[in-house]
């Protein structure tokens, strides 16, 4: 029988290969759609499924930080469309990646904002993190290029709303936190598609783009995405339910390895072998930093 430890780790196994299919049917729906649309759609599913379920139950919370909540949806809204941007111009398992340094942002966050200590080994994990950002990227000149900069951005965008749930979590249901963010990542794209149809600008293109309407199978991807990624969602969730955040944390890094395969899938190329020591680095950091952490 699979006990509650194994449960946890499978959970998010599984989790992990729909987070991989997200990035997949996301670059797939990018073919036709802006970045931008593509976030949209993909908050869209999550806003519905959260209302449903205020129906059968609503907000039963303290509240009292407003501007917090809105900091928060308004962050990962900004790190989704970063990632998104990424994932329809480079590689999977880059974009997916650099989104993964999220936990090497998220600790040294804590450190300076909520006083969180680190132990030298953790300090050292964060460290060897960034080298392995410079192995992926491998910036010339010591310049690193658009997507390189908006990888990093998503990464440290995630761990500022990963750092501000932890003090939300004290005053508010957590549907309440998740709405925050899928509520801006449906209404951001709907003002930013709005300006995107009256002016562009090239060095914002992740940000500003027309609304294109989806046509033949492209509506297949986007729904898709939202099955995909609200599974996902639903997973990790049980997962942290039911294992410790160290030991499921550091499972979740799995998801680099299935965007590796899926990317092949979907037209990719094989990383290359700086490429595949960069992953390598950010697995390790991410992992120490959590079982540090956890400790």
């Amino acid at each position: 029988m699979i006990n509650r430890m194994d449960k946890g780790i499978l959970y998010m196994l599984i989790a992990s290969v729909f987070f991989a299919l997200m990035g997949a049917f996301a670059k797939l729906a990018s073919q036709q759609l802006s970045s931008l649309e593509v976030v949209f759609f993909r908050n869209l599913f999550g806003v519905a499924i959260l209302a449903a379920t205020l129906f059968k139950k609503p907000f039963t919370h303290q509240g009292g930080k407003p501007w917090l909540l809105i900091f928060r949806g308004l962050i990962g809204f900004f790190a989704l469309m970063a990632f998104f941007y990424n994932l329809a111009h480079i590689p999977l398992a880059d974009a997916m990646t650099l989104s993964k340094t999220s936990p090497i942002f998220t600790a040294i966050f804590a450190y300076f904002l909520l006083k969180e200590r680190l132990n030298l080994t953790a300090w050292a994990a964060v460290f060897i993190g960034f080298i392995g950002i410079i192995f992926i990227t491998k910036p010339t000149g010591f310049t690193f290029d658009k997507y390189d900069i908006l990888g990093l951005l998503s990464g440290a965008g995630a761990a500022l709303a990963y750092t501000s749930v932890r003090e939300l979590k004290r005053y508010y249901d957590t549907r309440a936190i998740v709405l925050s963010f899928t509520l801006a990542g449906t209404l951001g794209p709907i003002v930013l598609m709005s300006l995107g149809s009256f002016y562009t600008i090239e060095a914002l293109d992740f940000m500003l783009a027309p609304f294109v309407m989806p046509s033949g199978l492209t509506w297949v991807y986007i729904v898709a995405l939202g099955i995909v990624s609200t599974a996902a969602q639903l997973l990790m969730t049980k997962a942290y339910g039911l294992s410790k955040a160290g030991v499921v944390g550091a499972v979740s890094y799995m998801n680099i390895v299935f965007a590796i395969f899926v990317g092949l899938l979907i037209g990719d190329g094989l990383p290359d072998l700086y490429t595949f020591a960069g992953i390598a680095l950010v697995v390790f950091s991410g992992v120490t930093v959590a079982m540090q952490k956890q400790k």
